[in-house]
């Protein structure tokens, strides 16, 4: 009797389950056919969730039926005896018999033997290589494709004449194989250096050196009195998105741009730190290539996905939009950037402009030094595969936790991506594993291999516009790792909610170098509390799930202390076995905090999200931006709005502690679902709220009105970019009209926030 009790009373809680999941599909399909311009959304998704509902009611009929006789049964039996207790699985899943430093060696090896670059046949085979181990592992898996635009390099030169009546010297643009390299047979495969989206064109002039290329040094160029219009601008990587430096210049007057490795940021400091293979540094030669286009997905399906058949905006429109760079640019190697710089005259650069100790005096120019630059881009529609693996869940299966990793590499890609790669197979493995031993999550968890994230986030963004009303009914929280491991130091970023969660895990993890302690123990230890970063950046594939759809997310790496072989051809297997984790045990750490936080977010009955964190992130930003605004503006109903976030917040964590109190003392009831299915949903709905449909201004793709990239910086992480971007432009011209832009992005975010407030107290006015 006490079996066949069990049995029936499952069954009762699982078909209460699948009608809320039904009614939610039926309840949220109308939502999809509002667009944002007022397009006709796509209706395939909705005939076939109508097709899928008619097929399975039948079935639950007949099961609510013969269940209704085991009902009394199933209230008089403590059901929760009915499911194993998962704190073991979890204790399991970071045990050292799951963890498996060499498989994850393995697999990073065999993900990076041939550089492989997005809509390249090498590219495809990674894919096939994750789809492999997934479906191994008993994880359904499949793949989804969109034909997408990229660009190619076609040819390019460069030429440098140091002075008038002086022989050119013409720059080969290559970066150097060393002795013994492991991969001198596949190093013809490796591109030439170029820019993804990269602006065609050949232009000549004197050249300017602009430190970083950010706003504030082409500022202090003017302030010198130094001419940036018509020159060629040189600047060094290292504080802001390349693409940027690429626009900034442009806005400056220049006709094209250089972009350097500086040894001083990326070569130890100078000659004597040495350089890779003996040593982690990048070499002379060594180049990092990277994409300049600073927004996300497609350029030429902006706000749809780049399904086949689809509609599609010319490349040239891009162009003339300003969507990519509207000048030609390189990137070149530490030791070309060197000569250029030793061929300028003129004032001589401020300290913190200046290179190593022991490179050449730097000076601003422009010229003498005349720079030929030339860049042909092949433009073209390339295939592109993100692979898409699910465990679904038992309780809750229309209820997701994704964990998202790019593939495609601009050369071997052994720390950006692949050691992400790498480590999201072994949290696949790992609760492959727990499968085996009776393990179920109570929600459905989703494994995501997107490709083109190099050019611009681009397998992502298409495959969440391609989900996009799915993802915002059912998405619970998006774990990213982009580059897993580079360097020693854990750092991590995530919308605020998370920030307790993500804490108490790492207190779970052992610090892979001082096994006496933990990961948390190491994180905090510079600053006696540990920093969670913001996920305001458009750096990596959290972008599409945070800023545009307005998914809880969190974001980590083992990247303090800097990544030397960023993007260069020297990001190899080699490379990371020698520098970057010989051990392989930061790898391990990482899959294990990934891992851990999604068996969390999976499993327990009441989301451990905390919105009294958010309110508080959200006062800090208030009280730094009363330093911003002048008197012809309040903050007032930024301060109210949070004030109520605050009251809200604290509402729901009373509500459920009372739920989790009940489920300690007493055998959950219908009613206790059904309870805490309400305050999922609330918690888990409350972060799309910080969403507007209009978007940014001028920049609608970005709909969080909180976290966007900076307007001048796409890495760069801005508290409300609405304001900010009002502000500064009511810095510069000065006139009511501008403050009062700036008042009405004030009012924008309070009403955003007092949204989020209303969502997590379950109440209408």
């Amino acid at each position: 009797v006490i079996e066949e009790t069990r049995r029936w009373a499952s069954i009762v809680k699982t078909d209460f389950t699948r009608l809320r999941e039904i009614n939610d599909r039926l309840m949220m399909a109308e939502r999809a056919f509002l667009e944002r311009e007022g397009r006709l959304q796509d209706h395939v998704a909705l005939q076939q969730n109508q097709t899928s509902i008619s097929k399975h009611i039948p079935e639950l009929n007949t099961m609510i039926r013969a269940a209704i006789f085991y009902v009394f049964f199933a209230l008089t039996t403590s059901l929760s005896s009915c499911f194993s207790p998962k704190s073991h699985y979890h204790s399991l899943f970071l045990s050292n018999s799951l963890a498996n430093n060499a498989s994850i060696a393995h697999n990073l090896y065999m993900l990076t033997r041939r550089p492989h670059v997005a809509g390249t046949e090498a590219n495809t085979e990674t894919a096939e290589y994750v789809k492999s181990i997934l479906t191994s592992n008993k994880i359904k898996s499949h793949t989804v494709s969109y034909d997408v635009a990229l660009t190619y390099p076609a040819s390019r030169s460069l030429t440098l004449t140091p002075e008038p009546g002086h022989p050119p010297i013409v720059f080969d643009l290559r970066q150097e194989i060393y002795n013994g390299d492991l991969y001198a047979d596949v190093a013809n495969e490796v591109m030439m250096t170029f820019h993804g989206f990269g602006r065609t064109g050949t232009v000549e002039a004197p050249v300017t050196y602009a430190n970083y290329g950010r706003v504030e040094d082409f500022a202090m160029l003017k302030e010198m009195g130094v001419k940036v219009s018509g020159t060629i601008v040189l600047a060094r990587y290292g504080k802001i998105f390349r693409g940027d430096i690429v626009d900034n210049a442009y806005a400056a007057g220049a006709i094209g741009t250089l972009i350097y490795t500086d040894r001083k940021d990326y070569g130890g400091g100078g000659k004597d730190a040495g350089w890779f293979p003996d040593a982690k540094w990048m070499p002379p030669t060594g180049v990092q290539v990277g994409s300049v286009y600073s927004e996300a997905g497609d350029p030429t399906t902006p706000g749809w996905p780049s399904t086949e058949g689809c509609e599609r905006r010319a490349y040239e429109e891009a162009e003339k939009l300003g969507v990519v760079p509207s000048i030609p640019s390189l990137p070149i190697s530490g030791a070309d950037g060197e000569t250029i710089i030793s061929s300028l005259g003129g004032r001589l650069a401020n300290d913190d402009w200046q290179g190593s100790k022991d490179a050449p005096t730097y000076r601003v120019g422009p010229g003498p030094g005349v720079v030929n630059l030339s860049y042909n881009a092949t433009k073209t529609i390339a295939t592109i595969h993100n692979i898409i693996g699910v465990i679904e869940g038992s309780d809750e299966p229309d209820r997701f936790v994704l964990l998202g990793n790019h593939r495609d590499a601009w050369t071997f890609g052994a720390a950006d991506p692949n050691s992400g790669t790498a480590a999201l197979l072994e949290v696949a493995q790992r609760l492959a594993r727990l499968q085996k031993k009776g393990w179920k999550p109570r929600r459905t968890i989703i494994f995501c291999s997107w490709d083109a994230e190099e050019y611009g986030l681009i397998g992502s963004t298409e495959w969440v516009e391609d989900n996009r009303e799915a993802l915002k009914s059912k998405a619970v929280a998006y774990l990213n790792v982009d580059v897993a491991v580079c360097n020693e130091g854990f750092t991590a970023s995530a919308t605020p909610q998370l920030d307790e969660l993500l804490k108490w895990t790492t207190k779970q993890v052992k610090d892979p170098k001082n096994t006496s302690q933990t990961v948390y123990d190491s994180w905090a230890s510079s600053s006696g509390s540990p920093q969670v970063e913001r996920l305001g950046g458009g750096g990596s594939d959290y972008s599409a799930f945070v800023q545009h759809i307005g998914v809880p997310s969190v974001d980590m790496s083992y990247r303090v202390g800097g990544y030397p072989v960023y993007h260069s051809m020297y990001d190899d297997f080699t490379w990371m076995e020698k520098f970057g984790d010989p051990m392989f045990h930061r790898h391990v750490a990482v899959a294990s905090i990934w891992g851990f936080l999604a068996l969390q977010l999976a499993d327990s009955e009441i989301l451990p999200f905390n919105y009294l964190s958010y309110a508080e992130e959200l006062q800090k930003s208030a009280k730094e931006l009363e330093d911003e605004i002048s008197n012809k503006t309040t903050l007032a109903p930024l301060h109210k709005s949070v004030d109520a976030l605050t009251k809200s917040a604290t509402k729901i964590n009373n509500e459920i502690n009372a739920i989790e109190e009940d489920i300690r003392q007493a055998s959950p009831r219908k009613k206790d679902f059904t309870r805490a299915r309400a305050i999922n949903d609330r918690l888990m709905m409350a972060e799309r709220a910080f969403t507007d449909p209009d978007g940014l201004s001028g920049r609608p793709w970005y709909k969080h009105l909180v976290y966007a990239p900076s307007k001048h910086n796409d890495y760069g992480s801005k508290s409300f970019p609405g304001i900010d971007d009002a502000i500064e432009n009511a810095k510069t011209l000065d006139t009511a009209e501008a403050w009062q832009s700036v008042q009405h992005e004030i009012w924008r975010v309070s009403r955003a926030i007092k949204q989020v407030a209303q969502v997590l107290s379950g109440e209408l006015t």
